[in-house]
């Protein structure tokens, strides 16, 4: 075995080695792997000048995900070229180096293309996923083995050994090169539909004619789909009878029903909010006495975030059989009213013109409509005024905005004499006090003490 393997790798190479055949390939490859990096390099450049003039927002989480494409374009075109150099050159020389040149060049670019996929997987947002460092290590191992056994020439023991080991799963026969055929065949599908589903998430987030709800919907559905037809190719691929999963869904959709009740509710109720729309990322809402901003909607819960900046779990479940009021709307403006009362002695017109100066220039008041004043009645000790006016943006608060206005008002109405009364009340003293009793009658006599209003302090004075 080891006298073979040795003919196998240096044979070819010591025959050649210290022959002018030797040094036309050399120059043949180093002249292609010289080419292979420039077109790699010009490959390199054009991809990321792309990428920022088109994803300008997402460019450093794509760059993490393109860093091993970059590099698999050096090796893949290199595999390339020396291929097509040693079949040219095949017919006037030796080509036992650019043979064993071949093996490296292909089994990196396969390395770091596997790599580029997994990342657009399972780290879209640029950060390391656990499962990632796992993936490039399997896919390592596994590459770097073969090409150990392809340079070595007993790849083909191998797989002649692997496929003598017989064993029994179940009521099926399988052999070490099927199982391992079988799980190469699951991780292969399993990524490139994860891969697609990212793929079809990215370009369906980037629309702008579809409701921010419909895309994540279709996302998700989307994903799922994707996962299910590589699930089930998978296993035709690797030989089994995928007819038997009927039954078995059928089962499971029974244990659903029953076992998991509450949480196929929730993904349920998950996907009608999403559909119907009710809720919006965004929306300021009060459900059983929390109030907070929608900051996700997910499958089986609705993140909220209190106005503590606590984020809370809500099952979707509740979203849908609970009360909740929605204190966002489509229509973000909302309606605010000042009420104040004016003596009976101020100019009425004059003060209904001040409110509605004390609107102007605020922040957020809406010019259209206008601010407009109303006088609502006349009460017991004044004249009831009101400013009407519209606020954008009504969703994150109105208590400044108002605020901001009363001041306007106190301040105006000060400004021109626009007095603003207390309340006047009317006391009865009744008792059998002598100097409380009529002369004349003897009934009781009633005192009457009354407080002067505000705007005639002055004067009493």
């Amino acid at each position: 075995m080891q006298n073979r393997i040795f003919s196998h790798v240096f044979g070819d190479l010591a025959r050649d080695f210290g022959q002018p055949v030797m040094l036309w390939q050399v120059g043949v490859l180093l002249g292609t792997l010289a080419l292979a990096w420039l077109l790699a390099r010009l490959a390199r450049r054009a991809l990321d000048l792309r990428r920022q003039t088109r994803y300008r927002t997402r460019y450093e989480t794509l760059r993490f995900g393109a860093e091993s494409l970059n590099r698999a374009f050096f090796p893949l075109i290199g595999a390339v070229l020396v291929w097509l150099a040693r079949a040219i050159a095949g017919q006037f020389i030796h080509t036992s180096l650019l043979d064993l040149a071949l093996v490296p060049l292909f089994g990196i670019g396969l390395i770091y293309i596997v790599f580029f996929f997994a990342r657009r997987v399972f780290s879209q947002d640029g950060e390391t996923h656990p499962w990632l460092f796992l993936v490039e290590k399997i896919v390592s191992l596994v590459v770097w083995v073969a090409m150990v056994l392809t340079v070595m020439g007993i790849q083909d023991d191998v797989i002649a050994w692997m496929a003598s080991v017989h064993f029994r799963v179940a009521n099926a026969h399988m052999t070490l090169l099927s199982l391992s055929t079988g799980l190469l065949w699951v991780c292969v599908t399993m990524i490139v539909a994860m891969w697609l589903g990212s793929a079809f998430e990215d370009r369906l987030m980037r629309a702008t004619t579809l409701d921010a709800n419909l895309k994540v919907v279709v996302a998700r559905v989307g994903r799922a789909a994707f996962v299910l037809a590589a699930v089930l190719i998978s296993l035709s691929l690797v030989g089994i009878d995928i007819t038997v999963l009927g039954v078995f869904g059928g089962a499971l959709g029974v244990g659903l029903g029953f076992g998991l009740q509450k949480i196929a509710s929730n993904y349920v109720s998950g996907f009608i909010i999403l559909i119907d729309r009710s809720l919006r990322i965004g929306d300021t809402i009060n459900v059983s006495g929390l109030q907070g901003m929608v900051t996700q909607i997910r499958t089986r819960y609705t993140v909220v975030r209190g106005l503590d900046g606590i984020e809370t779990l809500i099952p979707n479940e509740k979203l849908i059989t609970d009360v909740v009021q929605n204190q966002s709307s489509y229509l973000t403006r909302g309606y605010a009213k000042a009420a104040v009362q004016i003596a009976y002695t101020s100019d009425v017109e004059q003060a209904m013109a001040l409110l509605a100066q004390a609107a102007e220039g605020v922040p957020r008041v809406l010019a259209d409509p206008a601010p407009t004043p109303y006088l609502v009645g006349f009460g017991a000790d004044g004249i009831n005024l009101e400013l009407g006016f519209w606020i954008a943006d009504a969703a994150t608060g109105t208590s400044a905005v108002r605020s901001a206005v009363n001041r306007n008002i106190w301040q105006l109405f000060s400004a021109h004499g626009i007095s603003i009364p207390f309340a006047q009340r009317e006391v009865r003293i009744l008792g059998h006090a002598g100097n409380l009793v009529n002369p004349g009658t003897g009934v009781p006599q009633p005192v009457t003490m009354t407080a002067p209003a505000a705007n005639q302090a002055d004067n009493a004075l």
